[in-house]
């Protein structure tokens, strides 16, 4: 499936109106930065934009509870610092919880209320 269709196929899983697809579809593209790439399979696209057509996928559902796993990790620093400032943005607009692994203090500073730091799978007081 392309990107577009993956969108279009979560919407269809949750019973998202047909006219109320393609609205949703292009903002979710927009907010990651790759409405460009609609049309593209996952193996024409980088690393980097099949991580934000990740991104697109689980916001297109318009979740209340978000579980990322290094979401910005392959991003160049420039697309890095916008998806996370717009990631922090879509949090408190919509009181969406997040539970947010990463190695990035920058990340963890702009995107978190409570940090919590592990080491060799412990708690780090």
């Amino acid at each position: 499936m392309t990107v577009q269709q993956q969108l279009d196929f979560v919407l269809g899983s949750m019973s998202v109106a047909r006219s109320n697809r393609a609205t949703r579809i292009l903002d979710a593209l927009t907010l990651v930065r790759i409405e460009h790439l609609a049309t593209r399979y996952p193996h024409e696209l980088s690393g980097g934009e099949q991580q934000r057509a990740a991104l697109a996928r689980t916001l297109v559902a318009q979740p209340r509870l978000m579980l990322l796993d290094e979401p910005l990790a392959s991003l160049d620093p420039e697309l890095r610092t916008h998806l996370r400032n717009e990631l922090a943005a879509l949090q408190r607009s919509l009181g969406l919880a997040s539970v947010y692994v990463t190695h990035d203090r920058d990340d963890a500073t702009v995107l978190a209320d409570r940090v919590l730091e592990m080491r060799s799978g412990r708690m780090v007081v």
